[in-house]
Parts: C-alpha cells; structure tokens; sequence
C-alpha cells in the first residue's frame, strides 16, 4: 500500500533454487527472475454455480491475468472442486481464508474462552468491535491456534494449490483508515480501549512471565513498547508456524495485509517484514486514506524497501471501485516500475468489462 523509493529500472525480485523446491532453509546464491502476476481475489461458495466461476475465469484469461486467490470459507473440499477448472484456464489458485478473524467458526464458537478481549474487557465472542463480522481469535491461546493451523493444512492438502493464502492476520483495527472513519462515525486521535486487543488472562498472564507487570494496569498502554512488542510478536509466531506446515505440504504460504510494515504495526500490530511468508499482497485501496493514485506507487515501493533483506515477493493489492478504466494503464506501469512483483485486484466481480480491456492492453505492452 505504500510506496518510498523511486526505482528508475525495472527491479525483479529474486528467487532462490530453493524457494522453488518450498524449502525452509536460507536463501542460496542462485536465483531467477519471476513473471509479473497479475491476480483478483473472488469468492466461491457451495451454491455457485460451476459455469459463474468458470466464466470468470474465462475473462481473467483472456485480459492476462495468472492467479486467482478464492475463498471457499476454508472449505477444501470446494477448493478441490474449483482449483482444477482455474487451472484449466491458465490460473494459479492461492486458499485465501480468514485467519484470526473466524466469524460464525463452528469449532470456534463452541470455546469462547479463545476470543480476543478488549481494553474494557469486552470478548469479540459476544461483543463485535465496528461490524458483525468481527470475531477475533486470541494467538495467544495455543488451542485457538491450532484450530487455525488446522484450518491451513487442510487448504494446502489440496491438489494443485500454489499457497495458503492468509487474511485477518492480525488484531482489531485499533486505527481505521481515516478515510472509513466518518462511516463508523468515530474520531480515533488516541488508541480507545473498545478497540485495543487483546487482554484476556492468558495474554495477560504470559506478559507478566517476562515483563512483571500487568497490561490491564497500565495508565498508558500505548506507550509500552514491551507491550506492543508483544501483540506484533504474537501475530507473528502463528504466522511462522503456518509458514512451516504450508511448506511440509509443499506449498507456499502468502498474505493478505495493511500497507507498509510499520503503517500496519501501528494500525493493527501487523508487522509483515518480519515474518516468514514467501509473497505478500499489501491492500492499497487509496480511497481509504484519502490519498491519490500516486500513493499505491509510494506504499508500494516502501514495502519493497522494507522487505530488502527477506525472500519474500510483493504484489500489490488495489481496490476496484475506486479505479477508473482509464487510470488502469498508469497504475499497472507504476507498480511494476517500483519493483512489485505483480498487482491483485479486489475484487474479480468488480471488474468491468473496461477494466479488463485496460489490463489487456497494457500487458500487451511488457
């Protein structure tokens, strides 16, 4: 979503012969120059039909698109069923699934005790922070946990899967996009304890282990590092276990997150550059910042920036309804002239019929 440095070439990102093989170990000498993707997420459920999704995919082949990145509701056996036919089309397929956020999870809903507490202490169980839908999981909580590795190694079992794709990795916004924020109407100059996650015994308790204070007790819980440290280290710990059960089944492991890494940290103590992920897919929707077209080209290259010492690829992620047809060739050149490794389109049913004229026309160009 961000983009600092001003690349005048071309930059591929490099891969090493290891990387292809889905291993864990450190980066090799060899490397190779990847193809820029061009990606939309979508969803599919049990009720849509074969011929919708597979004329979706006729489109997205036809304009130059090479991946797909679909929600099944971590449904494996509906994944199985539509991966085949996005191959057929010439379409890698990535799981995109809700990770710490799980709203209406069966298995989920029957342990309360794993939900996310607020400052107030208030459980996401019953108690939803800004919309409905919101129902986090506490990464924290070793059961919680596993129930989502669970989740993972069930889409990676999946024939011709590329990656497990995650989402909601993170907590509650604790900042929303200041763009949203009149929608919600709320002013958010300070962190408010209805949105500040997590504080349930367990994080609690394991804070004090290390640190021998209480969080709850804290007069300014925003200031402590510690305390912050430890949330962003929380997201990253499930984030690296998923990393390694993705790869023992041979596929890879990529993400969904906020802009730039410190912008995410800030926002939803989501500090990507420090994870082990093979691709990430920063949600550059401009419109929710308020900002210009010019900031995708700014967030992007600062992601870049931010990911120089790590094997891990960048896409960026755009924001279709608030994309013009015409605007498409301008920022399809700009990401790619700042390094990305492809762009991602939320999402495939906002697309239009221009849009994809746009997008094909300008891949014709590289």
């Amino acid at each position: 979503m961000e983009n600092f440095s001003y690349l005048k070439a071309l930059k591929h990102v490099l891969f090493g012969a290891a990387f292809l093989l889905f291993s864990c170990t450190t980066q090799p000498s060899v490397t190779i120059k990847e193809p820029f993707r061009v990606g939309a997420w979508m969803g599919v459920n049990a009720n849509t039909p074969k011929e919708k999704y597979e004329a979706t995919f006729a489109k997205l082949q036809k304009a130059g698109f090479t991946e797909v990145l679909i929600n099944t509701g971590t449904n494996p056996d509906i994944l199985a069923a539509v991966t085949p036919v996005a191959k057929s089309y010439g379409l890698d397929v990535h799981a995109w699934m809700f990770t710490m956020n799980r709203p209406g999870d069966p298995i989920a809903l029957e342990h309360p005790e794993w939900y996310t507490v607020s400052r107030e202490g208030k459980s996401c169980f019953d108690t939803r922070p800004y919309v409905n839908y919101y129902q986090w999981l506490c990464p924290s909580r070793p059961e919680a946990v596993n129930h989502i590795l669970s989740l993972v190694e069930g889409l990676a079992d999946v024939p011709e899967v590329s990656s497990v794709h995650l989402d909601y990795i993170r907590f509650v916004d604790i900042f929303l996009p200041i763009g949203l924020l009149p929608k919600y109407d709320l002013v958010q100059n300070q962190e408010l304890p209805e949105f500040d996650f997590c504080y349930c015994e367990v994080c609690r308790n394991k804070f004090k282990e290390t640190h021998h204070r209480d969080p709850l007790e804290l007069e300014h819980p925003e200031l402590d590092v510690e305390w912050r440290q430890f949330r962003l280290n929380a997201i990253r710990d499930v984030v690296n276990k998923a990393y390694q059960r993705a790869h023992e089944k041979g596929k890879l492991l990529t993400s969904a997150v906020f802009p730039y890494p410190t912008m995410a940290a800030n926002m939803v103590r989501q500090r990507w550059d420090k994870w082990n992920i093979d691709r990430v897919y920063p949600m550059l929707y401009h419109n929710f910042y308020n900002e210009e077209i010019d900031w995708i080209g700014f967030a992007t290259a600062q992601g870049i920036a931010d990911l120089k010492d790590k094997n891990t690829t960048l896409s960026s992620g755009v924001y279709v309804p608030a994309l013009a047809p015409e605007e498409i060739p301008e920022l399809i050149r700009m990401v790619k002239s700042k390094g990305a490794a492809g762009i991602t389109f939320f999402d495939a049913g906002a697309l239009k019929q221009e849009h994809l004229d746009q997008i094909e026309k300008t891949l014709s160009e590289f």
